[in-house]
C-alpha cells in the first residue's frame, strides 16, 4: 500500500490548443505543474495525486483520502492573503481564489498532523497559512542557469529535521523566487537562511518541512521527498498490520 501524496498546483494557464475546445467555445484554463514533483514522489515510493484547485468546500473530504501533502511551487501569493495593503511594483500575476484553496488545504493538513513538504511558493503558503507574512520582492534570488545547478549556499540550524535529513549544516541550493518569508507564522521555526539573511527553510510540528529552493530538481535533496513518503507511510503500515 503505497501512500497517496497530494500535490498542489497553483498555476492556471489559458489554453492555446484548438483541440482542447469545440468549434466556437472559448479557451479553458489549464492546470500547470512540473512533472518532476510527480516523478520524484513516485521514485520515493508514493502514489502522487494532483490536486485541482476547485474550492475550499471539499478540502476535508479531499484530505480524508490522502496520507501526505506536497505544496508545490508556482506564482506569487496575493498580498491580501496576509493582510498587506500595498502591492510591490515587482509583484507578479496572482490568483486569490487559488491562494484561498491552497491556504485552506495547508491549514487543514496542519490541524490533522498530516505530513507536509512545502517547496518554493509552497513554503510561502505554509507560512501564510500559519499567520505569517511575506517579503513581496527580494532582488537577486532568481538564477538564470538550470534548476539542476545550485546557485548559492544556505546555512542550516543544527538539531533541526532538515540538518538531520541532509546530514549537513550547510547546503548548495538553487533559487527561483523573488518572494520570501518575512514574519514567521505561529508554530513554525526558521531552520535555514541564505548568506544575506533571507529565510530559506522552516519547520513545524510533526513532519512539516518547507524549503525555498526547488528540492525536486536537486538529486542530493530528494531525500526530503523520501522522508515525506516515509512519514506518510507510517499510518498506511499500521492500517495494513491491523
Amino acid at each position: 500500500m503505497r501512500p497517496l501524496i497530494g500535490v498542489t498546483t497553483s498555476e492556471l494557464r489559458p489554453s492555446a490548443m484548438a483541440t482542447t475546445r469545440r468549434q466556437s467555445e472559448p479557451p479553458h484554463p489549464e492546470m500547470a505543474l512540473g512533472m518532476t514533483y510527480l516523478r520524484t514522489l513516485d521514485a520515493a515510493g508514493a502514489i502522487p495525486v494532483v490536486l485541482p484547485p476547485v474550492g475550499v468546500a471539499g478540502v476535508a473530504e479531499l484530505l480524508d483520502r490522502l496520507d501526505g501533502l506536497c505544496l508545490s511551487g508556482g506564482p506569487d501569493l496575493d498580498p491580501t492573503a496576509y493582510g498587506a495593503r500595498d502591492r510591490h511594483p515587482e509583484l507578479g500575476p496572482t490568483e486569490p481564489s487559488l491562494d484561498e484553496f491552497e491556504l485552506a488545504l495547508a491549514r487543514a493538513a496542519l490541524d490533522r498532523g498530516m505530513p507536509i513538504l512545502a517547496v518554493c511558493r509552497g513554503v510561502q503558503a505554509l507560512n501564510v497559512a500559519c499567520g505569517g507574512t511575506l517579503h513581496q520582492h527580494i532582488p537577486g534570488h532568481r538564477q538564470t542557469n538550470s534548476a539542476v545547478e545550485p546557485s548559492h549556499e544556505v546555512r542550516i540550524v543544527g538539531r533541526s529535521r532538515l540538518a538531520r535529513l541532509l546530514g549537513a549544516r550547510s547546503a548548495a541550493v538553487n533559487s527561483f523566487h523573488h518572494q520570501a518569508v518575512d514574519r514567521v507564522g505561529a508554530g513554525l521555526r526558521v531552520v535555514a537562511r541564505a548568506t544575506d539573511g533571507t529565510i530559506e527553510a522552516v519547520e513545524g510540528p510533526g513532519f512539516a518541512v518547507g524549503v525555498q529552493w526547488h528540492a525536486e530538481t536537486l538529486a542530493p535533496h530528494r531525500c526530503l521527498f523520501e522522508a515525506l513518503v516515509d512519514a506518510a507511510a507510517s499510518p498506511v503500515r499500521q492500517l495494513r498490520a491491523a
